[in-house]
């Protein structure tokens, strides 16, 4: 199957390339390209050269994308995104396509009026059981989180660096002084993640990060807030899930000072995630929907 899809979602993409066709993806005007990622089933494309011809299916990620797919190619819409608001019109309400949602919590809370809604769920490469947890400090993962503020949890960063020294990763986390590491490639973000005692997830309301399925692939215990999709992903015996603030920061400050307890809570997060967010459950969804809406 040939599948047009836009780079819009890096993560998503790497694992969404790997199920065994032909990703067109559009570069430069109308979209960035593989942008140096290394895809092998993947290849750029110029958007005026794609026809029914050249694609089975379209997948799109943004709204703008339904008036450029080249006639005769089904679509079906992904939306990453929780919406502002529980009662917030999808921009694609009563669309006669289908929307993808990546979460549950997605599904609930977005209004998409008569348009078919499906859930599948994310999936992840794994990037194997790298955890040492020699580090007793705790990792973030969060975009910009300056600009993004109390949606993202950075309000609470310092409550949590009383219990323990925080190592925030992702764009423009300079911006937090001492405690901000920068953007990393996949694979060092990932060795790097693996030597912090914990992962923290401060986030209030955003979709299910990625970073938090790679965390738990990668053996990590996990302390998080119980917002969005959390509950779901998170189980009791993988950390410690919780809207009282407190309740975290101890939790923090506890696996901390227990390795032995951090590693138990790792390995069991890592059993979850593969069985949850494995690749090949992801794969097989996707080949389900698009072999189905391509005829």
């Amino acid at each position: 199957m040939k599948i047009l899809l836009w780079h819009v979602h890096g993560s998503w993409t790497n694992a969404f390339v790997r199920g065994g066709h032909e990703y067109l993806v559009p570069g430069p005007p109308r979209g960035i390209g593989l942008a140096g990622r290394d895809w092998p089933a993947a290849r750029e494309v110029d958007l005026s050269e794609v026809s029914g011809v050249d694609a089975d299916i379209a997948v799109l990620q943004r709204p703008e994308e339904v008036g450029l797919v080249p006639t005769g190619i089904p679509v079906v819409y992904l939306e990453h995104n929780t919406p502002k608001y529980p009662n917030q019109a999808h921009p694609l309400k009563d669309w006669p396509g289908t929307i993808v949602h990546v979460t549950h919590f997605n599904d609930l809370m977005w209004d998409c009026g008569t348009a078919r809604t499906v859930v599948i769920e994310h999936g992840v490469v794994d990037p194997g059981p790298l955890y040492t947890g020699e580090l007793p400090r705790a990792a973030v993962v969060v975009n910009e989180p300056v600009r993004r503020g109390r949606v993202v949890g950075t309000d609470l960063l310092p409550r949590f660096a009383e219990a323990a020294p925080l190592d925030v990763y992702g764009m423009k986390t300079e911006k937090l002084g001492e405690m901000g590491r920068g953007d990393h490639d996949l694979a060092s973000l990932h060795r790097e993640l693996a030597l912090r005692r914990l992962y923290l997830h401060p986030v209030r309301w955003t979709s299910l990060g990625l970073s938090l399925i790679e965390a738990m692939h990668l053996g990590m215990p996990v302390v998080a807030l119980a917002c969005t999709e959390v509950v779901r992903a998170v189980p009791p015996e993988v950390g410690v899930v919780s809207t009282d603030v407190d309740e975290l920061v101890r939790a923090v400050a506890e696996l901390v000072a227990d390795p032995a307890l951090a590693r138990q809570k790792g390995k069991q997060a890592r059993e979850f995630a593969l069985a949850r967010y494995g690749l090949d459950a992801f794969l097989r969804s996707w080949d389900r929907l698009l072999t189905g809406v391509s005829g």
